[in-house]
């Protein structure tokens, strides 16, 4: 992720990569005006000490992003720009992993408000995820398993039968837009005490 980081960043001068952990960030304690965790959350198990590792490291008034998926978010129907939903139409072993590890959204703030935020705002949206000009390459891109970490649970007749039902539900001969919904939350570091409230 790193080295991809890097490579797409190439020219920026001004920014510089570190490897560390969300529990420990090493970072200096109010320290830093924002911090994004995206596509972070469904992958640690403490999520309440992650945050708080963000409320450290934040100044007064620094702000917490946090974007994943809620369980909601992931089992939208599928549809020619919803290509997630199909995959877990599927496939019930994938869709028994993401109802596993995909928190709803009452957990996440709860989380937020037990690491010291107090100001939390939630947003829904769907995201292009991108753009094709035709099918081939999105069923190319599934079947390479590009940005969709939860395909490497596939073994490749499953991916096969994946495809080829793509093939058949998407009809568009042109242009093709690839989206996913997700819900961000902002939360913001408020030194003072003050009575917790949800936007």
């Amino acid at each position: 992720m790193l080295k991809g980081a890097v490579e797409h960043s190439e020219g920026y001068e001004n920014l510089s990569y570190h490897h560390g952990s969300a529990y420990s960030t090493g970072l200096k304690s109010d320290s830093q005006d924002l911090v994004l965790e995206r596509a972070l959350i469904h992958h640690v198990e403490d999520v309440v000490a992650c945050f708080a590792e963000a409320f450290r490291v934040l100044r007064k008034e620094g702000t917490l992003i946090v974007q994943d998926r809620t369980r909601e978010d992931c089992f939208q129907e599928g549809s020619t720009h919803h290509i997630r939903g199909y995959i877990m139409k599927l496939f019930p072993k994938l869709r028994e992993k993401e109802e596993s590890r995909r928190p709803q959204s009452n957990q996440v703030i709860e989380a937020l408000k037990s690491a010291g935020f107090n100001t939390i705002e939630e947003i829904v949206f769907w995201e292009t995820r991108a753009l094709y000009e035709s099918k081939e390459p999105l069923l190319e891109d599934i079947r390479s398993r590009t940005g969709r970490s939860i395909l490497f649970d596939l073994d490749g007749k499953e991916l096969e039968r994946l495809v080829g039902m793509l093939n058949e539900k998407i009809s568009v001969n042109g242009p093709l837009e690839e989206k996913d919904r997700w819900t961000i939350w902002k939360a913001v570091k408020l030194n003072t005490p003050s009575k917790e409230r949800f936007l």
